[in-house]
Protein backbone atom coordinates (compact mmCIF):
# COMPACT_ATOMS: atom_id res chain seq x y z
CA UNK A 1 0.00 0.00 0.00
CA UNK A 2 1.81 3.44 -1.69
CA UNK A 3 0.43 6.39 -0.04
CA UNK A 4 0.20 8.70 -3.49
CA UNK A 5 -0.78 12.15 -1.94
CA UNK A 6 -1.68 12.89 2.16
CA UNK A 7 -3.60 15.50 3.83
CA UNK A 8 -1.22 16.76 5.71
CA UNK A 9 -2.98 19.48 7.76
CA UNK A 10 -5.79 17.24 7.88
CA UNK A 11 -5.25 16.11 11.67
CA UNK A 12 -3.80 19.36 12.80
CA UNK A 13 -6.96 21.24 11.65
CA UNK A 14 -9.88 17.94 12.64
CA UNK A 15 -10.22 16.03 15.16
CA UNK A 16 -10.50 12.16 13.39
CA UNK A 17 -13.67 10.55 14.71
CA UNK A 18 -14.49 7.61 11.75
CA UNK A 19 -12.58 6.25 9.07
CA UNK A 20 -14.15 5.03 5.79
CA UNK A 21 -11.89 3.66 2.61
CA UNK A 22 -13.84 4.69 -0.62
CA UNK A 23 -12.55 3.88 -4.47
CA UNK A 24 -13.04 6.69 -6.46
CA UNK A 25 -13.72 7.57 -10.39
CA UNK A 26 -10.78 8.81 -12.32
CA UNK A 27 -9.67 9.18 -15.81
CA UNK A 28 -6.64 7.39 -17.01
CA UNK A 29 -4.35 10.34 -16.80
CA UNK A 30 -5.24 11.34 -13.49
CA UNK A 31 -4.20 7.82 -12.27
CA UNK A 32 -1.09 8.31 -14.09
CA UNK A 33 -0.47 12.14 -12.31
CA UNK A 34 -1.89 10.53 -8.86
CA UNK A 35 1.09 7.57 -9.32
CA UNK A 36 3.61 10.33 -9.96
CA UNK A 37 2.95 12.15 -6.48
CA UNK A 38 0.84 15.24 -8.03
CA UNK A 39 -1.94 15.87 -6.88
CA UNK A 40 -3.53 17.99 -3.68
CA UNK A 41 -6.48 17.33 -0.72
CA UNK A 42 -5.55 20.72 0.73
CA UNK A 43 -9.31 21.97 1.02
CA UNK A 44 -11.15 18.89 -0.19
CA UNK A 45 -14.09 17.79 1.09
CA UNK A 46 -16.69 15.29 1.06
CA UNK A 47 -20.54 15.93 0.31
CA UNK A 48 -23.43 13.24 -0.20
CA UNK A 49 -26.16 14.00 -2.84
CA UNK A 50 -28.92 11.64 -4.94
CA UNK A 51 -27.84 8.26 -3.01
CA UNK A 52 -23.85 9.22 -3.94
CA UNK A 53 -20.86 10.35 -2.82
CA UNK A 54 -18.67 12.84 -4.22
CA UNK A 55 -15.65 14.64 -3.38
CA UNK A 56 -15.09 18.24 -4.08
CA UNK A 57 -12.30 20.53 -4.55
CA UNK A 58 -9.96 17.94 -4.89
CA UNK A 59 -6.86 19.26 -7.01
CA UNK A 60 -5.34 16.36 -9.72
CA UNK A 61 -3.16 18.19 -12.56
CA UNK A 62 -2.64 17.06 -15.87
CA UNK A 63 -0.28 14.11 -16.23
CA UNK A 64 0.90 15.59 -19.91
CA UNK A 65 -0.71 19.09 -20.35
CA UNK A 66 -0.70 18.95 -23.94
CA UNK A 67 -1.88 15.71 -24.69
CA UNK A 68 -5.13 16.21 -21.97
CA UNK A 69 -8.50 17.16 -23.36
CA UNK A 70 -9.39 20.68 -23.81
CA UNK A 71 -12.30 20.93 -21.43
CA UNK A 72 -10.22 19.37 -18.58
CA UNK A 73 -11.10 20.88 -15.01
CA UNK A 74 -8.10 19.82 -12.36
CA UNK A 75 -11.01 20.40 -9.24
CA UNK A 76 -13.92 18.86 -11.03
CA UNK A 77 -16.28 16.76 -8.55
CA UNK A 78 -15.43 13.03 -7.99
CA UNK A 79 -17.31 10.48 -7.52
CA UNK A 80 -16.77 8.04 -4.35
CA UNK A 81 -17.47 4.22 -4.95
CA UNK A 82 -18.70 2.91 -1.41
CA UNK A 83 -21.17 1.01 -0.06
CA UNK A 84 -25.12 1.75 0.54
CA UNK A 85 -24.81 1.49 3.99
CA UNK A 86 -21.93 3.89 4.09
CA UNK A 87 -23.26 6.72 2.10
CA UNK A 88 -26.73 6.13 4.33
CA UNK A 89 -24.58 6.76 7.57
CA UNK A 90 -22.52 9.39 5.43
CA UNK A 91 -25.60 11.48 4.41
CA UNK A 92 -26.23 11.14 8.14
CA UNK A 93 -23.11 12.33 9.48
CA UNK A 94 -23.49 15.66 6.79
CA UNK A 95 -26.79 16.78 7.13
CA UNK A 96 -25.60 18.38 10.58
CA UNK A 97 -23.79 18.11 13.95
CA UNK A 98 -21.12 19.64 13.48
CA UNK A 99 -18.76 17.65 11.81
CA UNK A 100 -17.60 17.34 8.20
CA UNK A 101 -16.39 14.39 5.90
CA UNK A 102 -12.70 15.01 4.68
CA UNK A 103 -10.40 12.89 2.51
CA UNK A 104 -7.36 12.34 4.37
CA UNK A 105 -4.90 10.18 1.97
CA UNK A 106 -5.24 8.43 -1.58
CA UNK A 107 -2.87 5.23 -1.84
CA UNK A 108 -2.58 2.36 -3.79
CA UNK A 109 -4.38 -0.94 -2.64
CA UNK A 110 -2.67 -3.77 -5.22
CA UNK A 111 -3.78 -1.74 -8.81
CA UNK A 112 -6.59 0.16 -6.97
CA UNK A 113 -6.53 4.09 -6.32
CA UNK A 114 -8.48 4.58 -2.66
CA UNK A 115 -9.28 6.92 -0.85
CA UNK A 116 -8.88 7.19 3.13
CA UNK A 117 -12.15 9.47 4.43
CA UNK A 118 -12.80 10.16 7.20
CA UNK A 119 -15.31 11.70 9.33
CA UNK A 120 -13.70 14.36 11.12
CA UNK A 121 -14.82 18.06 14.22
CA UNK A 122 -12.80 20.93 13.74
CA UNK A 123 -10.56 21.77 16.21
CA UNK A 124 -10.83 25.09 18.57
CA UNK A 125 -6.95 26.90 18.90
CA UNK A 126 -6.63 25.79 22.15
CA UNK A 127 -6.53 22.97 20.69
CA UNK A 128 -4.43 23.20 18.12
CA UNK A 129 -1.94 24.99 20.68
CA UNK A 130 -1.96 21.44 22.57
CA UNK A 131 -1.31 19.77 19.51
CA UNK A 132 1.50 21.75 18.71
CA UNK A 133 3.32 21.36 22.18
CA UNK A 134 2.65 17.85 22.66
CA UNK A 135 4.53 17.52 18.96
CA UNK A 136 7.59 19.40 20.24
CA UNK A 137 7.90 17.36 23.60
CA UNK A 138 7.90 14.44 21.47
CA UNK A 139 10.32 15.96 19.62
CA UNK A 140 12.70 16.82 22.42
CA UNK A 141 12.29 13.31 23.76
CA UNK A 142 13.56 11.50 20.02
CA UNK A 143 16.04 14.37 20.29
CA UNK A 144 17.39 13.08 23.78
CA UNK A 145 17.56 10.03 23.23
CA UNK A 146 18.94 9.98 19.72
CA UNK A 147 22.05 11.81 21.51
CA UNK A 148 22.69 9.11 23.67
Amino acid sequence: MTTLVENGKAYFNYEVLENYEAGIELLGFEVKALKSKKGSLEGAYVIVRGGEAYVMNLFIPPYQEHNTPKGYEPRRNRRLLLTKKDIRTLADIDSGKGLTIVPISIYNKSNLVKVSVAVVRGKKKFDKRESIKKRETDRAVRREYSDR
